[in-house]
């Protein structure tokens, strides 16, 4: 008998990370429905990169975030659209308005600190780890300090998958 799993012939891992993606699309999806109206405290932290195919930034913020950018959807943005393969959102940046187009597919973090709930999902380009990258920059009214890797009191609801692929 042999310690060593075999490979799978179903892709169970791009099927699990497509469905965490859909329960951002649903989370964003039910925020649209109420004409972009967040419940309560409730904020996201969205990580993504911003070179996957059909992500659409303004270049200034491709050349400031060329691998990798996170956004808040907190208090100022307007506009949100949510489709089958992404959202659109408009944003302040520096207060110059922008509107951001972001394929589910191009996700790599998910995080409502609110209630200390985060998904991160693999770069659907790359295996790479993500490179490290400054806070998000889009304005916000709220300064709380409130950070999607605060917490580590062991009760985070972070979920992450990772399905190590043999090469």
């Amino acid at each position: 008998m042999s310690d060593e799993t075999p490979d799978s012939l179903i892709p169970y891992d791009e099927i699990v990370q497509e469905a965490l993606r859909a329960v951002v699309g649903r989370v964003l999806g039910e925020i649209e429905g109420t004409g972009g109206t967040l419940p309560g405290n409730h904020h996201f932290y969205i990580t993504f990169k911003t070179g996957a195919p059909g992500v659409s930034i303004p270049s200034h913020l491709r050349q400031r975030f060329p691998d990798e950018m996170t956004i808040v959807l907190q208090n100022k943005f307007w506009d949100l659209s949510v489709d089958d393969d992404g959202f659109s959102v408009g944003l302040s940046f520096n207060q110059v308005p922008a509107k951001l187009v972001i394929p589910f597919a191009a996700i790599t973090a998910f995080v409502d600190p609110a209630v200390d709930f985060g998904l991160q999902f693999q770069a659907a380009a790359d295996n790479m780890e993500p490179e490290p990258h400054d806070d998000a920059e889009n304005d916000s009214t709220e300064q709380d300090g409130d950070s999607p890797v605060e917490g580590g009191d062991g009760d985070s609801n972070v979920v992450t998958v990772d399905f190590g692929r043999k090469k």
